[in-house]
């Protein structure tokens, strides 16, 4: 708003025809008073800058964040032994699941044997694909019966 710009007066605004006047005036008098009161909470920086900030609709990102309570340099050392404790629980399980059910040698021996079945497979699948070959007749036409 330019500081030099006449105002309306108030009766002027209350007659039927200023009505829309009347609503901007309003909105402008409020956003005034708005940036006035809120002026040292809110810098123009963080108000250019408000758009780096992401707004997450669902809080299920935050079930994968570390717990609140932390300690440094023996400031709370009840707590230190807790996430230590924890933290060798949670490497614990991740050695568990890394643990292997069939050994390397038990794999190698059932992937040789399905190896070898299926080379015996094939070997047969030829010999009988050979014998069943008919010659290169071509085969007649038969009725069909009744």
């Amino acid at each position: 708003m330019n500081p030099n710009k006449s105002k309306l007066s108030k009766s002027i605004l209350q007659m039927k025809f200023m009505k829309r006047t009347k609503e901007k005036v309003e909105k402008q008098m409020i956003e005034k008073e708005g940036e006035e009161y809120f002026s040292g909470q809110f810098p123009i920086q963080m108000k250019n800058e408000s758009e780096r900030f992401i707004i997450e609709p669902s809080y299920v990102f935050c079930e994968e964040l570390i717990d609140g309570r932390l300690s440094f340099q023996g400031m709370n050392p009840e707590l230190e032994k807790l996430l230590e404790k924890e933290n060798i629980d949670k490497q614990m399980e991740l050695e568990k699941k890394q643990e292997k059910d069939v050994t390397d040698e038990q794999m190698i021996e059932q992937w040789m044997f399905l190896r070898k079945k299926n080379n015996k497979f094939k070997r047969l699948k030829k010999m009988n694909n050979k014998t069943d070959e008919p010659s290169n007749k071509k085969p007649k036409f038969l009725k069909p019966v009744d």
